[in-house]
């Protein structure tokens, strides 16, 4: 089963040894219709923005105004109606799929990890890519070849443990870092 969370920010544990965690908030959503088998289009608060599509959708699934952006989520119920999160409590570790920050057009340094040429007076050869072809033959730039180019806003998924989880305030938090700026949106399922 698969739930939409939010991400809120790192922390840390304060035990005997400091364990870095990630705080994700579980959103409030409804399911409002079955799609196939275990497949259920899912409505979920986010924003303010409202248009004639959003209100007939809204309006065809009798929703609050609040409730104005669509997913489709694994659900292990065929009912409609709120999603239950109570199987989070007994949830040890957590499959998290989020797209990572965008950083836009990249360098070789930035993307991946080139060294450059020196810094030194002189040389014109500084943070730039350097050589990318063979001589004659092949006579063209081999495929694969690491360049500069758009970097990051990619779909990630990890696996994290679970530390603990906050029925109330529907905080879940797990160990480690995952992908993705504070307040975005993700999926978790729960593998064990």
């Amino acid at each position: 089963m698969e739930f939409l969370v939010e991400k809120i920010g790192m922390s840390r544990t304060l035990a005997a040894i400091s364990t870095p965690v990630t705080l994700l908030r579980v959103q409030e959503a409804k399911i409002c219709e079955m799609i196939g088998e275990n497949k259920a289009l899912v409505a979920y608060p986010r924003g303010k923005t409202l248009n004639k599509s959003i209100g007939g959708q809204q309006k065809k699934y009798n929703l609050p105004k609040e409730y104005n952006r669509f997913m489709t989520l694994e659900v292990a119920t065929g009912s409609t109606g709120d999603m239950a999160i109570e199987s989070l409590a007994e949830a040890k570790r957590l499959k998290i799929t989020f797209r990572t920050k965008g950083r836009g057009f990249s360098g070789v340094m930035k993307r991946w990890n080139f060294n450059g040429g020196p810094a030194a007076h002189g040389h014109r050869f500084h943070r730039r890519t350097g050589s990318i072809g063979n001589r004659e033959w092949p006579g063209r730039v081999q495929p694969g070849k690491k360049m500069a180019g758009h970097y990051g806003n990619e779909t990630v998924t990890v696996q994290n443990e679970v530390v603990s989880f906050d029925a109330q305030k529907r905080v879940l938090v797990v160990k480690g870092s995952i992908p993705g700026y504070n307040g975005a949106f993700g999926k978790i399922k729960v593998v064990r």
